[in-house]
Order: C-alpha cells, then structure tokens, then sequence
C-alpha cells in the first residue's frame, strides 16, 4: 500500500523559507514521477511543482517559479518543496502527490497517490 506523509508546515512570515519533505513507503518509489500541489478552502487544487522520476527534470507553475524547487532523493524515498520569498498567496494546504508513467504533468487526475497535505501559513 503506498503511502507519502508530508511535514515540514507551519507558520512563517512572509519572506522567510520552509522547506516540505514528503516520506513515501509501500512502493518502488525511483519508479514514480512526483509532484507537489497546493489548495486553499474553496479553490481548486493547483500543481505547484513536479519531478521526474529519475529527478533529471522538473516542472514549476509559473507562479512558483524561481522561488521554488523541488528536489527528490531516491535513496531515501523522499520527495522535497523548498519555498523561498514566500508570500501571504502561498498560504495553502500542501500535497505531495505520485504517479506513473512516462513524466511529469501538471494535471491533477493523472496523480494515483496523495498524501494527507500539510499546512503552510504566511503571515506577520
């Protein structure tokens, strides 16, 4: 049974850093392209950033871009979000999600396995 158990959330004032890990067990996990979303009560669930499984390439929201990267270690099977600059918009539920196939995508339907999310809130 695969499992991803995001942490590393919590409060922070805008302009500081944070940085997610998420633990995945249950599953060959240098197989599975990984993926961070982001959801705020009453919005969509929104892709954040993704890595290929081998961790030879990612995919950034144009949002995110240049403020966060997402790495992974596949020795440890662990995935990982550092946000930097962060700002009030990036208060969000964040989860770690994993999938399949071929690559990366930014499409929330194409991801099997979600974590439970972990919270971020930036504010002063």
């Amino acid at each position: 049974q695969v499992q991803l158990v995001e942490s590393g959330g919590g409060l922070v004032q805008p302009g500081g850093s944070l940085r997610l890990s998420c633990l995945s067990s249950g599953h060959t996990f240098s197989q599975y392209n990984m993926a961070w979303f982001r959801q705020v009560p009453g919005e969509e669930r929104e892709f954040v950033a993704g890595i290929h499984k081998s961790g030879g390439s990612t995919l950034y929201a144009d949002t995110v871009k240049g403020q966060f990267i997402i790495s992974r270690d596949n020795r440890k099977n662990t995935v990982f979000l550092q946000m930097n600059n962060l700002k009030t918009e990036d208060t969000a539920v964040y989860y770690c999600a994993a999938r399949g196939g071929a690559g990366i995508s930014p499409q929330r339907r194409e991801y099997n396995y979600w974590g439970q999310g972990t919270q971020v809130t930036v504010s002063s």
